[in-house]
């Protein structure tokens, strides 16, 4: 169980890709699953004789908490597994530094759109700039395949019954995924608008999808999520005209929560505003080390 939230459950790397799965016609799925980051020669990362980040075994960065642990116990687990996440998130973000590759933490509730977003985005710079991504989810590999069709390499990652990624899970995902230099590796965290904000991953920037379906209230509601964003995208903004939602006072109340996240609105169904999406991520992206 990790003292940190509550969740529990050993994540499982599982790479998705037309040449790690095959159909046989019996329901089987044949993905690869690396639930300790002891894979084969492709699950290390190459250039490396040695492992850069050191082995969590088969559990990660979860702590087991006894039911009559004490408070000042229970903190102190608490401040023990963020302090171990803290170190693989340096580690992951110096990785990332030297091959020069930018990360981004997508975050958001279930259903904001996530998915539909990555999938627009891979599809529109296709042969613009590399995008991978790493996807997060408790159960199934349904959004990863989907990543796939769209044209994107992708490796999923089950949490289990974890209710968010953390830096272990990350380094475990770039082994499995191996991004280029020069490319866009966008992770795409497990559906919640609480713990995600609490794990530094290594990524460079944090992007928090919001829909308008939501309700204009969760910046003040869920203030420590959009205090970490670097941008928050406003999605589904097509269905603006069939929901109560106030653009300008959900605007005026993630100024109160975060003065400097940039806000844009945009909506993956139709393609409106993404275009500065995409000229967010050009401007971030670094190119390629010599």
């Amino acid at each position: 169980m990790c003292a940190t939230c509550g969740c529990s459950g050993d994540a499982v790397v599982r790479l998705i890709g037309p040449d790690l799965e095959h159909d046989h016609g019996s329901g089987h799925d044949h993905s690869h699953d690396y639930a300790s980051g002891h894979g084969p020669d492709q699950d290390r990362i190459p250039g490396h004789d040695h492992d850069p980040w050191p082995d969590q075994g088969h559990h990660g960065l979860h702590t087991e908490v006894p039911s009559s642990a004490a408070t000042a116990r229970t903190v102190q687990l608490q401040e023990r597994v963020l302090a171990k996440n803290d170190q693989f998130a340096e580690l992951n973000r110096t990785w990332l530094r030297q091959r020069g590759i930018l990360a981004v933490n997508l975050m958001s509730s279930p259903g904001a759109g996530k998915t539909m977003l990555l999938e627009r985005t891979t599809r529109e710079l296709a042969g613009r700039v590399v995008i991978s991504v790493i996807e997060g989810d408790q159960e199934t590999a349904l959004d990863a395949r989907r990543i796939l069709a769209a044209g994107s390499n992708v490796v999923q990652i089950n949490t289990g019954a974890g209710c968010h990624l953390d830096a272990d899970m990350l380094a475990r995902g770039l082994r499995s995924l191996d991004p280029p230099s020069g490319s866009i590796v966008v992770i795409e965290n497990v559906g919640n608008l609480v713990c995600p904000a609490l794990f530094d991953l290594g990524e460079n920037v944090r992007v928090v999808l919001a829909s308008v379906t939501e309700g204009a209230d969760k910046p003040l509601k869920y203030p420590h999520m959009f205090r970490q964003a670097d941008l928050v995208l406003l999605n589904k903004t097509d269905l603006l005209p069939y929901v109560d939602f106030d653009v300008r006072a959900y605007g005026r109340d993630l100024r109160k929560v975060t003065p400097d996240a940039m806000l844009m609105q945009v909506s993956a169904a139709t393609g409106d505003g993404m275009l500065e999406w995409y000229d967010w991520l050009r401007r971030r992206t670094p190119a390629p080390p010599d």
